[in-house]
């Protein structure tokens, strides 16, 4: 199975897990230039999902809180372009709440970015940004679910 987790922000940070082998994980900058419209960085995000078209999941970090409005409508953006990319390439995806990430991963709801990272370390990844140590744990959490047996995740999940 190939799992695609996402950090869904400017800074985007990725893991990706195929088969038995080590994730892959970094970041992708997706900020605009001064000659690019402001729809630019959404463009610049499908191309990336669309390098991992052949996943079987992709999940995220699921936001119910920014700290902007300028953050929620940028968070509200990256979530509208992945789930179109999604739909449109018949590949399920689910969110987790940051919480829910964050006791997974730590044992404790409300860590840290620090103690994300240091948790990474501690796993034996070297993430060089807590994007890429979330992405991470996204990915854990995600396929802890898979491989628990949870009848139905895939089933479960939007993907029509």
């Amino acid at each position: 199975m190939k799992v695609l987790a996402l950090d869904l922000a400017t800074q985007l940070g990725w893991a990706l897990k195929t088969g038995d082998t080590k994730p892959k994980y970094g970041t992708e900058k997706l900020h605009n230039t001064e000659l690019d419209g402001a729809g630019y960085r959404f463009i610049k995000f499908y191309r990336f999902l669309e390098d991992h078209v052949d996943c079987d999941l992709i999940v995220y970090e699921a936001v119910q809180f920014a700290s902007s409005t300028r953050a929620s409508q940028l968070y509200g953006g990256w979530l509208s372009t992945l789930q179109i990319f999604c739909e449109n390439h018949h590949i399920p995806y689910t969110g987790y709440n940051v919480k829910t990430v964050k006791k997974h991963w730590t044992g404790r709801g409300s860590a840290s970015k620090k103690e994300m990272v240091d948790t990474a370390r501690s796993k034996g990844f070297n993430p060089k940004t807590e994007d890429e140590a979330d992405a991470l744990a996204i990915l854990h959490l995600a396929l802890s679910e898979v491989t628990s047996g949870e009848a139905g995740l895939l089933r479960s999940m939007r993907c029509d």
